[in-house]
C-alpha cells in the first residue's frame, strides 16, 4: 500500500492544535458516572461486538497454536507467533493511526476484521486438507498481526465518536473490559470448538464470530460523516513523515508525552511477558498441584482486571489524572515484585489479582488521557504513538524477564524487572513534578 499520497507541508499540525476538551469538566459534573458509556446509543452493541471479535481472536490463537505445536514441535515457530503479534504494533501503529485520521475508522476496523476472517479461513482450509507448512503459518501469523494493528487505533478513535469527550474514560474502560472478557472466553470456547468439531471445522466456525461487529459497522451512525461541521479537516497520509512529525510534536504536549513514556516503560520492563512464566511459577509453588495452581494464577490476573471494570465503572472511581496514573503504575510494579518473591499460592493468587486490577486501571487511564489531550486533527496518530509504545515495546519484555530468567531464575528476573519499573516510575514522576510546577502539567 502506498502511503505517501500528498506533498509534505511545513507541519502536519499547523493551525488548530487544541483539543475539544474545554467543556469536559462541566459535562462530567452533570453526567451519570455509573457505566456512563452504556447510556449512549450504539455503545452496548459496540461493546458486545468487540467482545466477540476479541474472543474470536483468542480462539484462533488457541486452535492454531495447538496445531502448529502438534505438527512442527518448533519452539522457534512458537516464538515467531509472539513476535509477529507485537512487532507490527511497534512498526506500524502510527501509520495505522494516520489512516484513521484520513479515512473512516469504521472501514479501517472492517478491513482488520476481514483480515482476521481471511486468516481463520486460511487456517481451516490448510488444516482440513492437511497441507499446512511452516511458511504458511508464518504468512498467516503476519497477516493476523497486521490486522491487530489496524484494529487498535481505529477502535479507540470510534469510542470518541460514540460517547464523546465527557464519557470517554467510561468508554475506554468498558471497551478494555470487553476485550478482557473476550480474551477470557476465548480459551474456553476455543477448546470446546476444537474438541467438538475438530481444529479445522472449529476455526472455520470461528471466522463467523467476527461478523457481528463487521456488519454492524457498515451502517453504524458514527465516523467522519456524523461529526460536527467545525471538526478539523482530515489530514493527508504522508508515510514516514507522519511518524517523524508525530514524535516531534508530542514534545509540545507534555501530558501525552509522559503518558506515552509511562506506558512504554511498563511494557518494556514487564509488559505481559510474565504470563508466559506462570506455569513455571505454578510449579515452583508446588509441583504436585501445578496444573490447578496455574489455573488459579491465570484466572486471578484476569479476574482482577474484570473487577476493575465493575468497581471503577460502578462507582465512577479513579477519574483520569496524571498523578493518579503514576500511582497506579507504581502500585502495579510493587505488586508484581511482591508476586515474584511470594512462596505461598494463596498470597501469590491475591497479589496477582491486585496486579490485574491495577494493570487494567492504569492502562485505561493512560489511553483516556492521551485521547483527551490529542489534537483533534491528529488524534489517530497520537493513539497510534501510544500503542507503539505501550503495546509495541512488549516485543522486548520477553528479554527483560524470560531471557534474563535463564541466568538468574524467574523469581529474580521478574522481581528485578518489576522493582526497576517502580523505581523508573518514581524518577519519571519527579521529572513531571518539576516540569508541572511551571506548566501546570499536574493540574
Amino acid at each position: 500500500m502506498r502511503l505517501l499520497l500528498a506533498p509534505t507541508p511545513v507541519s502536519l499540525y499547523q493551525g488548530r492544535v487544541m483539543t475539544d476538551t474545554s467543556s469536559i469538566d462541566s459535562a462530567e459534573a452533570t453526567a451519570p458516572k455509573s457505566f456512563a458509556a452504556l447510556r449512549h446509543r450504539g455503545f452496548a452493541i459496540y461493546f458486545v461486538g468487540t467482545m466477540l471479535a476479541m474472543m474470536a481472536d483468542s480462539i484462533e490463537h488457541v486452535i492454531s497454536y495447538w496445531v502448529i505445536f502438534a505438527k512442527f514441535a518448533s519452539p522457534g515457530l512458537q516464538g515467531f507467533a509472539v513476535i509477529s503479534h507485537w512487532v507490527p504494533f511497534l512498526l506500524f501503529s502510527i501509520s495505522a493511526g494516520a489512516l484513521c485520521d484520513r479515512f473512516d475508522p469504521r472501514r479501517i476496523i472492517q478491513i482488520g476484521m476481514g483480515m482476521f476472517i481471511f486468516v481463520s479461513l486460511g487456517w481451516g482450509f490448510l488444516f482440513f486438507y492437511d497441507g499446512l507448512e511452516q511458511w504458511h503459518a508464518v504468512v498467516l501469523l503476519i497477516i493476523h498481526g497486521l490486522a491487530g494493528v489496524l484494529w487498535g487505533p481505529a477502535a479507540q478513535l470510534l469510542i470518541h465518536d460514540i460517547v464523546g469527550a465527557a464519557h470517554l474514560q467510561s468508554g475506554v474502560r468498558l471497551l478494555a473490559g470487553a476485550r478482557t472478557l473476550g480474551f477470557l472466553l476465548g480459551p474456553v470456547v476455543g477448546g470446546a470448538l476444537m474438541l467438538w468439531l475438530g481444529p479445522a471445522l472449529g476455526i472455520l466456525v470461528n471466522a463467523a464470530i467476527y461478523l457481528p461487529l463487521t456488519l454492524w459497522l457498515w451502517k453504524a451512525p458514527y465516523g467522519p460523516r456524523f461529526r460536527s461541521a467545525d471538526e478539523a479537516p482530515r489530514q493527508p497520509i504522508r508515510g514516514l513523515m507522519d511518524i517523524v512529525e508525530t514524535i516531534r510534536h508530542v514534545r509540545t504536549l507534555p501530558r501525552i508525552m509522559y503518558m506515552t513514556l509511562l506506558g512504554g516503560v511498563a511494557a518494556l520492563l514487564v509488559g505481559i511477558a510474565f504470563q508466559a512464566l506462570l506455569p513455571a511459577f505454578a510449579i515452583a509453588l508446588g509441583a504436585e498441584r501445578a496444573e490447578n495452581q496455574y489455573f488459579m494464577l491465570l484466572t486471578a490476573n484476569a479476574a482482577g482486571a474484570l473487577a476493575a471494570v465493575v468497581i471503577l465503572e460502578g462507582g465512577g472511581f479513579l477519574q483520569a489524572r496524571v498523578r493518579t496514573a503514576f500511582v497506579l503504575v507504581f502500585l502495579w510494579g510493587c505488586f508484581m515484585t511482591a508476586f515474584a518473591l511470594s512462596r505461598d499460592i494463596v498470597l501469590s493468587t491475591a497479589l496477582l489479582f491486585l496486579a490485574g486490577f491495577f494493570h487494567f486501571s492504569y492502562g485505561a487511564m493512560l489511553q483516556t488521557l492521551v485521547q483527551l489531550e490529542a489534537p483533534v486533527e491528529a488524534r489517530g496518530r497520537f493513539i497510534g504513538l501510544y500503542n507503539m509504545s505501550a503495546l509495541g515495546l512488549m516485543s522486548f519484555s520477553g528479554l527483560t524477564i524470560g531471557v534474563f530468567g535463564e541466568f538468574v531464575g524467574i523469581r529474580w528476573s521478574l522481581g528485578l524487572s518489576s522493582g526497576l519499573l517502580a523505581a523508573a516510575v518514581l524518577i519519571l514522576y519527579a521529572m513531571v513534578r518539576r516540569r508541572g510546577a511551571v506548566s501546570g502539567l499536574m493540574s
